[in-house]
């Protein structure tokens, strides 16, 4: 079968970046869907939607390797598109009662803190990866919300406290990876002082 050619273009309208630009256009709808308190249809096609576009983000970033179609525009959207999507779920659940408006608080802190604490290290020429932990808390927090937006009961499950109880993990893994984070920062600069004062510069 033969792919569009547009599918693999080297420009920015290729597969992968308009998967992204999708995931981007998704969020205004989820607001609409969620500005009053959600039927439980519109609680879950916004369910749909979302865990849709979870997905979504494990394809383009699979697409973009295999037809090596990584570019810098491409590495500033995908990651973007998933922040505020997930940022938005959040702020829009707080008015419903859905979820407590500090646990986003705390959530979103912490995507603060380590975006500004990646800029400082950028600035250093140091990389700062990605852990297991970040992963965890990446993969708990998305099932998380995909069982709040779903939130009524549904054969016998309680949709919205097994939400509840996995943005509690989600967060621990937010808080651990988050100490990973900067004690890896810490570390960084350690060793670069005491090469400085080994060498005298």
């Amino acid at each position: 079968m033969t792919l569009p050619a547009w599918f693999k273009s080297k420009g920015f309208w290729n597969l992968p970046n308009t998967i992204t630009v999708v995931r981007c256009a998704l969020v205004p709808v989820m607001v609409a869907l969620l500005w009053d308190e959600p039927t439980r249809n519109e609680a879950v096609l916004a369910c749909v939607i979302f865990v849709g576009a979870m997905l979504s983000d494990i394809v383009d970033g699979y697409l973009a390797r295999l037809w090596n179609l990584q570019s810098t525009i491409g590495a500033f959207l995908d990651p973007l598109a998933d922040k505020l999507m997930v940022i938005t779920t959040l702020v829009m659940l707080i008015p419903h009662g859905w979820v407590p408006a500090w646990m986003v608080v705390v959530l979103e802190s912490r995507e603060l803190a380590i975006s500004g604490l990646r800029s400082i290290a950028m600035s250093e020429g140091m990389v700062i990866a990605a852990g297991s932990m970040g992963k965890f808390k990446t993969a708990y927090q998305s099932t998380a919300l995909g069982f709040l937006l779903w939130h009524y009961h549904t054969i016998g499950i309680d949709a919205h406290s097994v939400g509840i109880l996995l943005l509690w993990v989600s967060m621990f893994f937010s808080l651990a990876s988050g100490a990973e984070y900067f004690w890896g920062f810490w570390k960084y600069n350690q060793r670069a002082a005491a090469k400085a004062a080994t060498t005298g510069s």
